[in-house]
C-alpha cells in the first residue's frame, strides 16, 4: 500500500533509532548524489504527443469486479488513457476539470459507468464527439450509448464543484478518509487506497484497470500543481500558473496523485542516473534533503530489485500523518515519521511491488505490503546494525494479534483495510521461503516477479504458481497456511 500501519510507529522506529533524513543537517553526512537546492523550477521534457491506436495497447487491462470492494469500479470498461485538465480555486475551493477518457468495452452494452463523486456536477458528456445523454447519481455516472465489446471510444466529460474525501474503510488512527483533501489555506492533495480517486475525476476506480496519463493543472501562482510523471512544461499564463504532466506507463486509479500549493523543488540523481525531485513548501526547504537521500536509497534496492522501472522519481511533501506510494511521485506527509529514511525506502519498494507489478483484487494487497516490509525490515537492519531476528521475533508477537483482530492478510475484514496483518504475516512469510530455498533462489525470485509482470497486474493464484514454477516447490499449502490460516504458522 502506501502509508505503513500506525503500529509501526512504536514497534519499528525504536528498534531503528530513525529520525527525519537522519537527523543530518543540510551539509552533515556523506556527500549528496546530486545537487538538493530548494528552487522554484523543476526539469522539463519534451511534450509527448497524445497516445493513439496502437500507442494505447500497453494499457489493455482485464478489469475485474473487486471481492472486496464489489461497489466500486466496473469491469465492462477498460480505460486506457485519461488527459485530465484541472483547474483549481484555492479561494472559492472550486475545481473545474475538463476530462477525455478513451476506454474499451469490455462487452456489448446500452450504456458505460465511471465512478464520480456526487459533489461534483457534470456539465456535458461526449461520446466520439456527440453529445450523450448520462445519469449521475451518487458516484455513479452512466453514460447512455450503445458499445460493442473490445471497440475503444473517446469520452469528454465537464464538471466542476468542490471535492471532498470519503470515509475510509479502516480502523487505522493515521487515516479517516481517501481521495482530493484540501487544506485550511486551500492546498490540495489526494491519496487514494483502497479507492477515492473518483472525488477528484471520472474513473473506473480498481486497481484491474491501468492507464496512461497526461495531467495539466492550473493554479494562481505563487500555487504550482503536482502530479505523476514527467514535469512537460511549466508556464505563467496570465495570473496562474500551468503545468503539464505526462505518465509514459500505465497506473492504477489508487497510485495517481495531484497536489497543488506554493511549492519549490530540490533534485538529485542516482548513482544510476535517475532523476530525483522533492517538491517542498517554500517555507520549509530543509525538506528538500529528501532528494538525495531517495536517490541513495534508490541504490540500494536497485542492488535487490534490478533497475528502477521508470523514467523519472520524485515525491511532494504534504500535510498528512501518512505517505503513499503514488507511481512515479510518492505522496510524502510532513510529519518526522513520514518523511524518515525507513518510510520513504518502504514507499520505494512499492515503485516495483504495487506500481510495476498490480494486484487485480483488493483480497491480494499482501502481494504489495509483504514484500516491501521484508525490504525495509531488512534495509533498516543493515543501516542501523539491529538485529534481524530481533525485529522478525517482535513482528510475529504483533502478528498474531493482528490476525486475530483483522483476520489473515489474504482474507482480512474489509472494514480494516490496511491493518498491519497484510505487512507483518506476509513479510515473515517470505523470510521463511528466504531459508527454505537459500539465498541465490529467493534473491532471483524477487528480482524476477516485477520484471515479468512489467506494467501489469496480477492476482495471488498466479503469483503462487510463478513462485512455483521459479522455485521447483509445491507451495500451495505453504502460502494458504500463511495467507488464510486463521492462525499464525509456526516459524523456523
Amino acid at each position: 500500500m502506501r502509508r505503513l500501519p500506525a503500529l509501526l510507529a512504536v514497534a519499528l522506529l525504536p528498534l531503528a533509532g530513525c529520525s527525519d533524513d537522519d537527523g543530518r543537517g543540510p551539509t552533515d553526512g556523506p556527500p549528496s548524489p546530486g545537487p538538493s537546492t530548494a528552487t522554484d523550477s523543476g526539469s522539463a521534457t519534451a511534450v509527448p504527443r497524445r497516445p493513439t491506436g496502437a500507442a494505447l495497447d500497453v494499457a489493455l487491462s482485464e478489469p475485474r469486479e473487486d471481492s472486496v470492494y464489489p461497489d466500486v469500479g466496473d469491469p465492462g470498461v477498460d480505460a486506457l488513457h485519461y488527459d485530465l485538465s484541472l483547474t483549481w480555486d484555492p479561494v472559492a475551493r472550486v475545481l473545474e476539470g475538463t476530462e477525455r477518457v478513451v476506454l474499451r468495452s469490455t462487452g456489448d452494452d446500452d450504456r458505460l459507468r465511471l465512478d464520480l463523486a456526487p459533489e461534483l456536477e457534470v456539465g456535458s458528456v461526449r461520446v466520439d464527439g456527440e453529445e450523450a445523454r448520462f445519469r449521475h447519481r451518487g458516484k455513479d455516472l452512466v453514460v447512455r450509448h450503445d458499445v460493442v465489446a473490445d471497440r475503444r471510444y473517446a469520452l469528454v466529460v465537464t464538471y466542476a464543484g468542490t471535492p471532498r474525501p470519503v470515509p475510509a474503510p479502516t480502523r487505522r488512527r493515521d487515516v479517516a478518509t481517501t481521495g482530493w483533501t484540501t487544506t485550511a489555506d486551500g492546498w490540495t492533495w489526494t491519496m487514494q487506497e483502497p479507492y477515492g480517486a473518483f472525488t477528484w475525476y471520472a474513473v473506473n476506480d480498481h486497481p484491474s484497470d491501468k492507464a496512461l496519463y497526461d495531467i495539466t493543472v492550473r493554479v494562481p501562482t505563487p500555487f504550482v500543481g503536482v502530479a505523476n510523471g514527467a514535469l512537460v512544461s511549466r508556464e505563467e499564463d496570465g495570473p496562474d500558473t500551468v503545468t503539464r504532466w505526462h505518465l509514459a506507463e500505465p497506473a492504477a486509479s489508487y497510485l495517481v496523485t495531484v497536489a497543488t500549493g506554493d511549492y519549490v523543488t530540490a533534485e538529485a540523481t542516482s548513482d544510476s542516473g535517475v532523476p530525483v525531485t522533492w517538491w517542498v513548501p517554500r517555507d520549509q526547504p530543509d525538506l528538500g534533503r529528501g532528494a538525495r537521500t531517495t536517490a541513495e536509497e534508490l541504490g540500494w534496492l536497485e542492488e535487490r530489485l534490478g533497475p528502477y522501472p521508470f523514467d523519472t522519481l520524485g515525491a511532494v511533501v504534504v500535510d498528512s500523518a501518512s505517505a503513499m506510494e503514488t507511481q512515479t511521485m510518492m505522496t510524502i506527509g510532513t510529519s518526522e515519521y513520514a518523511r524518515s529514511p525507513a518510510v520513504v525506502v518502504h514507499e520505494l519498494a512499492h515503485q516495483w511491488y504495487g506500481d510495476q507489478v498490480t494486484p487485480t483484487d483488493w483480497r491480494d494487497v499482501w502481494m504489495n505490503e509483504g514484500m516491501v516490509m521484508y525490504l525495509q525490515v531488512l534495509w533498516q537492519a543493515e543501516e542501523d546494525g539491529t538485529d534481524l531476528d530481533a525485529v522478525l521475533d517482535a513482528y510475529a508477537a504483533a502478528e498474531v494479534r493482528e490476525r486475530a483482530s483483522a483476520g489473515p492478510p489474504g482474507a482480512y475484514d474489509p472494514d480494516a483495510f490496511g491493518a498491519s496483518t497484510v505487512y507483518y504475516g506476509p513479510a515473515l512469510m517470505w523470510h521463511e521461503l528466504r531459508g527454505r530455498v537459500g539465498e541465490d533462489a529467493f534473491w532471483s525470485m524477487v528480482r524476477g516477479w516485477p520484471a515479468s509482470q512489467e506494467d501489469g497486474a496480477a492476482d495471488r493464484e498466479e503469483y503462487v504458481a510463478w513462485v512455483e514454477q521459479e522455485t521447483g516447490l509445491e507451495l500451495s499449502a505453504f502460502f494458504d497456511d500463511w495467507l488464510l490460516g486463521e492462525t499464525t504458522p509456526a516459524r523456523s
